[in-house]
C-alpha cells in the first residue's frame, strides 16, 4: 500500500492506494472525493509545483493538487487545448497544410499555418464547424514521448518541416527525448499539459487570420495566424466577445480620424505620427500637466540632443545590447546614433561640475523625443510607434536616498494615475540573460526596488529576467475602462551607468562616490498614454483635457454676433472654445458637436439674443438651462480646473 497526499478543499488529504500499478493523477482525485463533473471537476495536476496531465501517473511521497477552473493557470489549459481543436480541424480541411505553432495568449490562443492559399472569413465558418464536431466527440489528449530524432524524422516525413525545425532546435540543446499530444487524427509537438479531452471547449469563437512570420524573423516564410479565444461558459465568452466589440467602438486609430488628432501616413513612413491641431492642443495640455507637476515635486526641466556620437553609446552597452533598435548617422567621418533614449545626456548635465552629497538627490526631467527600431509589423496607430516621447527622469542620489526617491516616484506614479481614473498593478523585473554589472551591483539593486516596494505595502508580481540590460525595475501596468492591461511607468536602478561614466560626488567624509541613478517614466511614452486615454475616455475626454470645452451654436445668424462676444470673453478667461455658425439646422449642429464630443453646448436663438443668454447642455444630453457669460465662465472654470493636490 502507498500513501498519497492530495489538497482538497484547502487541506491535505492522505489517499491510500493499494494497487501494484502506479495511480495517475485522475485516479487519486477521484479517491479523494474530487467531482467528477461540473465547475469543481479537475482539469490537470500540480505536482511538485509543475503542471502535469491528469493521465500523469504519480510516485509516493508527492504532494498532488487539483487545478479547477477557478485558478489561473485553468484558461491557458483550456485554450492550448483548444488551439489543437483547431489545428486538427485545419489539417481535416486542407490536406497538405503545414502547422508551425500554436501557444495561448492572454485573451485567447492562436496557431499558424503555412497554406498557399489565404484563409478566408468563409474558411474560418468551416473550421468552426468541423471543431464543433471535434468537441462533440469528447477525444481524448493522449501524451507520448519519443527519441528527439525519430520524431523530427516523423515529422519531416510529413512534410511538417516548421515541427521538425523545432525539435532540430531542441536537439542542439541538449534534449533527447521530445513529448506529442495525439487529439483525434491529430499529432502535434508539445510540451502540455492539456485538459483530458475536447468536450470543455465547446465555448469559443474564431476572430480573424493575420500574417506572421516564421519565429518572427522577416527573412522567413510568411505563414498565416488564426486567432480565436475560449472560456468555460457561453456567458462568459458572450461577455468578452460584448467587451471586443466596445474595444473596436473605442479604438483610438478610429477615433482619432473622428475627432481629428492625429493621422498616420506611408507616404511620410510607418510608425510616425502626424498631430492635427486638435491632437497637438491634447498632448500640450498634458505636457504642460506633467511639467508642472515635476516642477512643484522637486524635478528640474532639461533637454538633450536628438543624436550623440556611437561612442558614447558603446561605452553605456547600447550597442552591445540595444543597437537593433537604434538608427545610426555619420557627420564629418565620425558615427553618430539617434537616441533611442534620453539617460546619457542627463549623465553629462550631471558631470558638468563637481557635485557633493549636498546637490543630491538631483532629479532631472525630459520631455524627450526617441526613435527606435521597431519591425513594421508591429506598428499599431499610436501605442506602438518609431517615433515617441518620453517623460524621461532621471535621479542621482546616494545609497541611503535610494529607497525614500523610489517611494517618492511611487506617490507621483499614484498621484497621476488617479487623476485617470487607472487603477494600477506592479511588476517587479530582474536580471536578464544579456546585461552589464556585477552581481553585487544587480543584488543590491534589486534589494532597494523590494524596500521601497515592501515599505509602502505595494503588491507586485515578479518577473524573473525581464530587467533592462543595466539594471531590475518597476514597471507599472495600469488598467483601463475596459480592464485591459498597459504597462506604462517603469522605475529602474542603475549602479552600471555610474561606474562607466565616473559620475561621482564627495561624501561628508570629504571622499569620493559614486551615485546611485534611477531611470524612470510616469506615462511612458505619451503617444502611447495618449492612445490608452483616447479608448479609455472613447474620446470623451474630462473637461480640464479636452481640446475644445464648449461649442457656440446658433439657430440664426441674428445670434451670429452674441455668439462670438460670448466666445471672446470666454477664451480671454483661457477657456477653449469654438463657435458654430453654420447655416445649418441645430439638429444637426448638436448631433456635430456630440460626435466630436465636447463637453459643453451653448445654443443661441432669438429668446437667447433678447435675453443676453445661452441654453447651456452636457455632451450627455442634461439641459442646464439659460446662463448668462458670468455664469457659464464660472462653471466652466470650475470644471476645467486642472487637478492638483495640497
Amino acid at each position: 500500500m502507498s500513501v498519497y497526499q492530495v489538497l482538497n478543499a484547502g487541506r491535505l488529504d492522505d489517499v491510500e492506494w493499494t494497487k501494484e500499478a502506479s495511480p495517475t493523477a485522475l485516479e487519486l482525485f477521484a479517491l479523494a472525493g474530487l467531482p467528477r463533473k461540473g465547475p469543481g471537476k479537475p482539469l490537470a495536476a500540480r505536482v511538485g509545483g509543475r503542471l502535469a496531465d491528469l493521465s500523469a501517473t504519480l510516485e509516493p511521497g508527492t504532494p498532488i493538487e487539483p487545478v479547477l477552473q477557478v485558478d489561473p493557470e485553468a484558461l491557458d489549459l483550456l485554450r492550448h487545448s483548444v488551439s489543437h481543436v483547431m489545428a486538427e480541424a485545419v489539417t481535416r480541411l486542407f490536406p497538405g497544410v503545414k502547422v508551425a505553432i500554436g501557444p495561448s495568449i492572454q485573451d485567447g490562443f492562436y496557431y499558424d499555418f503555412d497554406l498557399p492559399e489565404p484563409f478566408t472569413l468563409d474558411d474560418l465558418e468551416r473550421i468552426s464547424k468541423a471543431m464543433e464536431s471535434i468537441v462533440a466527440e469528447a477525444q481524448t489528449f493522449s501524451r507520448s514521448e519519443l527519441p528527439a530524432g525519430e520524431a523530427a524524422e516523423m515529422f519531416r516525413a510529413k512534410g511538417e518541416i516548421y515541427k521538425a525545425e523545432l525539435i532540430e532546435d531542441l536537439v542542439k540543446a541538449g534534449e533527447t527525448k521530445v513529448s506529442l499530444y495525439r487529439c483525434g487524427d491529430f499529432t502535434d509537438l508539445c510540451r502540455g499539459p492539456h485538459i483530458a479531452d475536447t468536450s470543455l471547449g465547446a465555448a469559443f469563437k474564431l476572430l480573424s487570420v493575420a500574417g506572421a512570420y516564421w519565429r518572427g524573423d522577416e527573412k522567413r516564410p510568411m505563414l498565416q495566424r488564426i486567432y480565436g479565444t475560449a472560456f468555460f461558459s457561453p456567458k462568459d465568452l458572450k461577455a468578452h466577445l460584448d467587451m471586443l466589440e466596445e474595444a473596436k467602438r473605442r479604438d483610438h486609430r478610429r477615433l482619432g480620424r473622428e475627432l481629428d488628432l492625429f493621422s498616420v501616413h506611408e507616404e511620410i513612413g510607418g510608425g510616425l505620427v502626424v498631430w492635427h491641431p486638435k491632437g497637438a492642443l491634447l498632448r500640450t495640455i498634458l505636457e504642460n500637466f506633467e511639467r508642472q507637476e515635476h516642477l512643484r515635486r522637486g524635478y528640474q526641466v532639461v533637454m538633450g540632443p536628438q543624436i550623440l556620437r556611437s561612442e558614447l553609446w558603446r561605452k553605456s552597452g547600447h550597442l552591445d545590447y540595444y543597437s537593433e533598435n537604434m538608427y545610426f548617422t555619420e557627420i564629418d567621418g565620425q558615427g553618430y546614433a539617434i537616441k533611442p533614449m534620453n539617460c546619457l545626456a542627463h549623465m553629462f548635465i550631471y558631470r558638468s561640475r563637481l557635485r557633493s552629497f549636498r546637490d543630491l538627490p538631483l532629479r532631472l526631467f525630459e520631455l524627450g523625443t526617441v526613435q527606435r527600431h521597431e519591425k513594421s509589423g508591429v506598428l499599431h496607430g499610436l501605442t506602438r510607434v518609431r517615433q515617441f516621447t518620453q517623460d524621461d527622469s532621471h535621479l542621482f542620489c546616494t545609497p541611503g536616498q535610494v529607497a525614500d526617491e523610489i517611494k517618492g516616484v511611487l506617490r507621483l506614479i499614484s498621484d497621476l494615475m488617479g487623476v485617470f481614473d487607472f487603477p494600477f498593478e506592479m511588476e517587479l523585473s530582474t536580471r536578464p540573460a544579456k546585461s552589464i554589472g556585477t552581481d553585487e551591483d544587480w543584488e543590491m539593486a534589486t534589494a532597494a526596488l523590494k524596500e521601497a516596494l515592501g515599505s509602502l505595502g505595494a503588491g507586485y508580481e515578479i518577473n524573473e529576467g525581464d530587467g533592462a540590460f543595466y539594471g531590475p525595475k518597476i514597471d507599472v501596468k495600469l488598467k483601463d475602462a475596459l480592464g485591459r492591461s498597459w504597462q506604462c511607468g517603469t522605475i529602474q536602478c542603475d549602479f552600471t551607468l555610474p561606474e562607466r561614466f565616473d559620475l561621482t560626488y564627495t561624501d561628508n567624509d570629504n571622499q569620493k562616490k559614486r551615485p546611485v541613478m534611477l531611470h524612470r517614466t510616469v506615462f511612458g511614452s505619451l503617444e502611447r498614454f495618449i492612445g490608452i486615454l483616447i479608448e479609455h475616455y472613447a474620446g470623451a475626454f474630462p473637461v480640464w483635457l479636452a481640446p475644445v470645452q464648449a461649442i457656440l451654436l446658433t439657430v440664426t445668424n441674428r445670434a451670429d454676433e452674441q455668439a462670438l462676444d460670448f466666445q471672446a470673453r470666454l477664451s480671454k478667461a483661457g477657456l477653449r472654445v469654438e463657435t458654430d455658425l453654420r447655416n445649418e439646422k441645430l439638429g444637426y449642429k448638436i448631433r456635430e458637436a456630440r460626435l466630436a464630443k465636447i463637453p459643453f453646448m451653448l445654443v443661441f436663438g432669438d429668446k437667447e439674443v433678447q435675453a443676453g443668454t445661452a441654453s447651456v447642455r452636457r455632451r450627455g444630453g442634461e439641459e442646464l438651462g439659460p446662463m448668462d457669460p458670468l455664469a457659464f465662465q464660472e462653471l466652466l472654470l470650475k470644471e476645467a480646473a486642472t487637478p492638483s493636490w495640497d
